[in-house]
């Protein structure tokens, strides 16, 4: 067993002297004794444990109840999934009996002690995966410079990457003759877009007993009469067919588009996952990262050389703890950890506290899921539970569908919250039933959760014990939405239209605009498409249903549809002017709308199915029409956008939208038909139809009796296996797709996007003694709270910036730029757009601007500008800063484009845990005041130059000298925690140090 547990590793063969891992989620651990050495003398410490699963099976798997008895059976769920683990790769190496009694002694030991955990599998998206993979092809250069076997560099925990990122809406309904955006890539070779358009094919039936409607091409789908005829891309297919959707023209075309941007990537998508072991993608066009991890990655129980042990996942994703929804552990983590665990090395994160909250009632009937999730997300803001886990239990958890569940989980980001659990139990086996998991392997699923105590029963009276216990009644949750800036911000639907007035009037803040009083009737008449329309304040200007939150759930959606039938049916419609877009979660939801025949209602409406991926939640949309942005700026008005995703913050839309409200699908489509978020929908009318009747909101609201027998006529079984299927045989084009096959990838040095990093460029085999920092510049003197925005490559490439400079001295327009996401495989482009934010305020400059002082020559220069100079000079960098450096979202290129840029050092008040980690897993020193002191306080105006040297030996904490230029002399605390995080600053990174090992 021993053995084994080495081999999953996938390092280098031979002496394993130091093993290093990154922390706060991710920390080193490290011995320094050999592999052989470790196997032999400790092996696996709780093999006694090891059981089969009945009688007739060959099935095995850890008995854990039986080391902790009655402390086990008092644990949370979640807790109970990371002490399996840990006792299952409890090899006295990585992890130690220690830490297994640590977990199982969590009542005493929470937030107390740090616990490793190996996750089953990691799941990747494109922009925050590229990065990992481009590094992994690095490493297999770095490693045969040094006489070592490329081939050997394989990821050693099973990844999945999904190319979902990359699409943006250069096609919409309202705006399919647009012409595209093309951002760079191989488009301009590949000549003009070919008139892709889904003809609808005749299907013949097969005779399913169940077929209730015509499968005739002269009957599209259930509609009938005049409209019918009038209603483009009508679904022809009988909803039992086992066949898939002819995708709608504007899918097409967006995809047609997105494979001409992005073809430098997918070559190298598709490069490494042909040579890399354990490495997957799942191609663009099939679905979200969160929705196809749901829908067919998760396994919920693993097998794996007969053992069964819990499935869990780890990925560069805020959206994956959706999968918590299905009894999955899960969470995000950086890129850098996330490329450890790929290593095979354990996450590390703080024992947790666990929060248990009870759900009771039940829900409202008018009550969505996404009504339930803000419902909850601004409970559990109120109560507090950042960095914990949150754990679901009580009567009304039986009462919500497993998707019901994965929509709440997954906003969990938004209320701080590590991950939020739903245990196993029937409910979720009822649903991988429905969804095609193999009978054979759901009996071994549920005797094995059960045998493990990881089955939750609601005829158990004793429920585990939490660190804390909350209550929320759901029949208290009344139908809301979420805004204008912020997802937390939760309002009643019936008291929208006073809380957005009150918001006009508020002052500027998180829900404030300060409008004057006398401006905020103002409207701005504008001419489009033949008709004048007027827009105010509070005039929506884009709706869009899309894949983040909702697209996995089949009620509200199937909602959403029932109420555009409705709508349509009413003679009401949605101005043209509104950017309106349908962008589901995986083609499953195209196949469900489709057949139950609600799809066409929502094209004629303006929703129709523009792709699969992340796109208006991530700034993706196409622009708006220049009448509209004509008229928002001249009005200076407070325009709108609605959408079903779960981030909403000011500008992040458009620049021009400053109100988002996040809501539910059919209230997406209400508000769109409405024009306007300012309305009473229980007194003001959505519009008239054609007679001049005024429709209310009430008269089209689908009621949940018919949304569940749509669902239950139509989300069925054989969906799922078409979408599996369509995974495994791909499509035309990334079939089609050529890529090399080569041991080593074949770098194209006129290429903008895939770039060898520089990471390896000094590696030697053996790492160097510790060098003194001499005589070291301030590339930037910054305040308190800066935070990874202000550091890492974001959003779009300013066309002033030095990225920018970059791409057009290679040829490339401004409307070929990407961004800097598209871009993150280049880090000749990144480590340009690193401390690029325009709201970056270095002291030298004395106002917000991405700019420094070069001062050799004194010039002011863009900070890559300024850097580049410096390195040319031979002259070190260091950074000065306040309290909470680094903190915000988990970056890798927040730790590498400093460490690009030259920077030796950051000497700051005080860190956020996870980047100060990130800096040492880079190479970079983090230095810290002593308490009560700062820059100001010592009098280091940042023009001084800096020396600082090593110790031969260094030791956690240990304090350092460092002498400036003007003679003044002071003392630092080198910010290492552990004796394994100097060793991995020894190798100047987690990268330089696995290369070595493999070398």
């Amino acid at each position: 067993m021993g053995t084994w547990a080495l081999g999953e590793l996938g390092l280098v063969s031979g002496p394993l002297e130091e093993h290093a891992l990154l922390g706060h989620t991710l920390r080193v651990r490290a011995l320094l004794i050999t592999a052989e050495k470790a196997v032999s003398s400790t092996g696996y410490a709780f093999e006694y444990l090891i059981e089969t699963l009945n009688d007739s099976s060959h099935q095995k798997f850890f008995n854990v109840p039986k080391l902790g008895g009655t402390k086990y059976d008092v644990l949370p769920y979640s807790v109970r999934v990371l002490l399996e683990a840990a006792i299952r790769k409890c090899d006295g190496f990585f992890v130690k009996k220690e830490d297994v009694m640590n977990i199982l002694d969590w009542k005493t030991k929470q937030s107390n002690v740090e616990v490793p955990f190996l996750p089953a599998r990691v799941l990747l998206q494109d922009f925050t995966g590229i990065p990992a993979m481009v590094d992994f092809a690095a490493m297999r250069e770095a490693v045969k410079t040094l006489g070592g076997d490329p081939e050997k560099v394989h990821p050693a925990c099973p990844t999945d990457l999904t190319v979902d990122h990359s699409l943006q809406i250069d096609f919409s309904k309202c705006a399919i003759q647009n012409a595209p955006n093309p951002g760079g890539g191989e488009l301009q070779k590949a000549g003009k877009l070919s008139p892709l358009r889904a003809q609808p094919k005749k299907l013949p039936c097969r005779g399913q007993a169940a077929c209730r409607g015509s499968c005739n091409s002269a009957e599209p789908g259930r509609i009938s009469g005049t409209f019918a005829a009038q209603i483009e891309n009508a679904p022809v297919l009988c909803p039992f067919h086992l066949q898939p959707v002819p995708e709608p023209e504007t899918v097409l075309k967006n995809q047609e588009t997105e494979f001409g941007r992005n073809r430098e990537r997918l070559q190298f998508f598709k490069w490494g996952s042909r040579v890399f072991k354990n490495v997957a993608v799942v191609p663009p066009g099939t679905g979200t990262a969160h929705q196809v991890n749901l829908e067919y990655l998760s396994r919920v129980v693993c097998e794996e050389k007969d053992l069964l042990f819990p499935d869990s996942v780890v990925g560069t994703d805020s959206h994956i703890t959706m999968v918590n929804g299905l009894g999955i552990l899960g969470w995000g983590v950086g890129g850098i950890e996330t490329e450890a665990v790929m290593l095979g090395l354990p996450v590390s994160l703080t024992l947790p506290e666990v929060v248990g909250c009870e759900l009771t009632g039940l829900s409202n009937p008018l009550a969505t899921s996404i009504d339930v999730v803000l419902g909850i997300t601004k409970h559990l803001r109120q109560v507090g539970v950042a960095g914990k886990f949150v754990e679901f239990f009580g009567s009304g958890v039986s009462q919500l569908s497993v998707v019901d569940r994965t929509t709440i989980a997954n906003m969990c980001p938004e209320y701080g919250a590590i991950l939020s659990f739903f245990p196993v139990d029937n409910v979720t086996l009822k649903h991988l039933e429905h969804t095609g998991f193999d009978k054979a392997k759901l009996k071994s699923v549920e005797t094995y959760l059960k045998a493990v105590k990881l089955f939750r029963n609601d005829e158990n009276s004793s429920e585990p014990e939490y660190s804390q216990v909350i209550q929320i009644n759901l029949n208290s949750i009344v139908p809301s939405v979420s805004g204008p800036k912020r997802p937390q911000d939760r309002v009643a639907v019936t008291d929208m239209k006073n809380d957005f007035q009150a918001c006009l009037s508020e002052k500027t803040g998180f829900k404030g605009f300060q409008i004057a009083a006398e401006k905020q009737s103002d409207t701005i008449s504008i001419h489009y498409e033949g008709r004048d329309y007027q827009l105010t304040h509070g005039s929506v200007v884009i709706a869009a249903v899309i894949s983040c939150t909702n697209n996995c759930n089949p009620t509200v959606m199937l909602a959403a549809g029932l109420l555009a039938k409705k709508a349509v049916e009413a003679g009401l419609c949605v101005k043209p002017y509104i950017r309106t877009s349908l962008s589901p979660g995986s083609g499953m939801v195209t196949h469900y709308l489709s057949s139950s025949g609600v799809l066409p209602y929502l094209s004629k409406l303006g929703f129709e199915i523009v792709g699969y991926g992340c796109s208006t939640c991530v700034g993706n949309t196409a622009p708006l029409s220049e009448a509209v942005l004509n008229a928002v700026k001249q009005g200076d008005l407070v325009a709108c956008g609605i959408l079903s995703g779960n981030k909403n913050f000011e500008g992040r839309l458009c620049d021009c939208v400053r109100a988002n409200y996040l809501a539910s699908p059919p209230l997406v489509v209400a508000y769109a038909i409405a024009g306007t978020v300012n309305i009473d929908f229980q007194t003001e009318p959505l519009g008239t139809n054609p007679t001049g009747k005024n429709i209310y909101l009430h008269d089209i609201w689908p009621t949940r009796e018919e949304v569940h027998q749509i669902e239950e006529e139509h989300v069925i079984l054989s969906m799922f296996k078409t979408l599996k299927e369509k995974i495994e045989i791909g499509n035309k084009r990334w079939n089609s797709l050529e890529a090399p096959d080569s041991v080593l990838f074949p770098w194209d040095l006129k290429s903008t996007y895939i770039r060898c990093p520089s990471f390896f460029d000094k590696l030697t085999k053996e790492a160097v003694s510790l060098q003194p920092i001499e005589n070291a510049h301030v590339l930037l003197h910054l305040g308190d709270a800066v935070t990874t925005d202000h550091i890492s490559p974001a959003g779009s490439i300013a066309r002033s910036s030095a990225a920018a400079k970059y791409l057009t001295n290679r040829g490339l327009t401004p409307r070929e730029f990407n961004s800097y996401g598209a871009r993150r495989g280049n880090d000749a482009v990144m480590t340009r757009g690193t401390f690029a934010n325009i709201k970056l305020f270095n002291k030298f400059i004395g106002k917000p601007a991405p700019k420094t002082i070069h001062f050799p020559s004194g010039q002011t220069l863009d900070v890559f500008e300024a850097a580049e100079l410096y390195q040319k000079e031979g002259i070190p960098l260091i950074i000065l800063a306040g309290k909470k450096y680094g903190s915000g979202n988990s970056r890798d290129w927040a730790a590498k484009g400093p460490y690009l840029l030259g920077v030796k050092a950051v000497l700051a008040e005080s860190y956020e845990k996870i980047h100060k980690d990130h800096l040492i897993g880079i190479g970079i020193a983090p230095l810290q005041f002593l308490p009560g002191e700062s820059a100001d306080i010592l009098g280091l105006s940042g023009r001084e130059t800096f020396s600082l040297t090593f110790p031969e030996e260094l030791s956690p904490g240990i304090t350092l000298t460092i002498k400036t230029s003007t003679g003044k002399v002071f003392s630092v605390i080198a910010s290492f925690e552990n004796d394994v995080e100097i060793t991995l600053y020894k190798h100047r990174g987690l990268l330089n140090f696995v290369a070595r090992k493999f070398s």
